[in-house]
């Protein structure tokens, strides 16, 4: 097969079809290195809470490794969770015209391969996970349940991104497990804002599908939303930043941290007045705006901490 054909096709052009060796192709693929989007949203709630738990703590002596290894657990277990979403759906996928070229249903991998380097990934995974204190590794290993049930949920029901804001946003404990070995009210806010804030990117990026969707019986909230997505990116986005503002209340963050709040809820409101559900590369383009919306509000957070420790 040339390096062409195997291309993805919602993916072209990347550093993966240009410098990667040719062997390792179809593996970078399928754990997403092409396009690490996805990754980077599964790092904003991780680095969020670990900002914000160092600010509580008055002490950023830990936060940079924490920040690093956040980074490398992220696009591991990233990796690992879309490799394990293209096993479970790689029938679906050859269906899907925006997924039927992905390594495993165009046959560039084979489903044991596949499985082979989804334990690699994990262990990679496992090995970060254990630089942190035993209730972080508890608290991170709960997620792999959610991580697991994941793929087979577009299949049932209507809001399949809960389920993946329930994964994505896991992050969002982890910093406090991390820094505290608990979980309080704060972490748990700042769960469910960032589980609101993933249910309405991600129903930005299911519009990408929604018509393939329908006709193999895949259910989604762009589906269920419709015409009324606007609607309800106002409700999600909304309650997302109400529920960070609530958990920054909780723990006593100063201005800085409203600051990137504030710029995280303007992004969120550009999003919504840019949107246009028909517009399928304009829906990824929004989509993949959120890792700067993330970012904002991570700087404001990074800042409220460092003013909190010399304060």
């Amino acid at each position: 097969m040339s390096s062409a054909a195997a291309r993805v096709t919602d993916a072209p052009g990347n550093w993966v079809d240009t410098t990667a060796p040719q062997w390792a192709r179809p593996y970078l693929r399928v754990a997403r290195y092409d396009r690490p989007i996805g990754s980077w949203l599964l790092l904003m709630p991780c680095w969020w809470s670990a900002a914000l738990a160092s600010g509580i703590a008055h002490d950023l002596s830990r936060l940079p490794l924490w920040i690093a290894l956040f980074f490398i657990g992220a696009f591991v277990m990233r990796g690992a969770g879309c490799t394990w979403n293209d096993i479970t759906d790689r029938d679906l996928d050859a269906k899907v015209e925006r997924t039927r070229s992905r390594p495993i249903p165009a046959g560039q991998i084979s489903v044991k391969r596949a499985l082979l380097f989804l334990v690699a990934q994990a262990l990679i995974g496992l090995i970060v996970l254990l630089q942190f204190n035993w209730f972080a590794v508890a608290t991170g290993v709960a997620s792999l349940a959610i991580v697991a049930i994941y793929p087979f949920m577009k299949r049932i029901t209507w809001w399949p991104q809960t389920v993946l804001g329930l994964a994505f946003s896991w992050g969002a404990l982890m910093g406090f497990a991390v820094a505290f070995a608990r979980l309080d009210a704060t972490a748990i806010l700042l769960y469910a804002g960032s589980i609101s804030w993933v249910i309405g990117y991600d129903t930005i990026y299911a519009h990408q599908d929604a018509e393939d969707d329908a006709l193999i019986g895949i259910k989604s909230t762009a589906r269920l939303f419709g015409a009324r997505t606007h609607r309800a990116l106002v409700i999600l986005y909304g309650l997302a930043v109400v529920l960070i503002g609530t958990a920054l209340l909780s723990a006593g963050s100063h201005i800085a941290a409203w600051i990137g709040l504030a710029a995280f809820a303007v992004h969120l409101g550009w999003q919504i007045r840019r949107l246009e559900i028909s517009d399928t590369a304009l829906c990824l383009r929004v989509f993949k705006s959120n890792r700067d919306a993330g970012l904002l509000l991570f700087v404001g957070l990074v800042a409220d901490a460092v003013l909190r420790s010399i304060g």
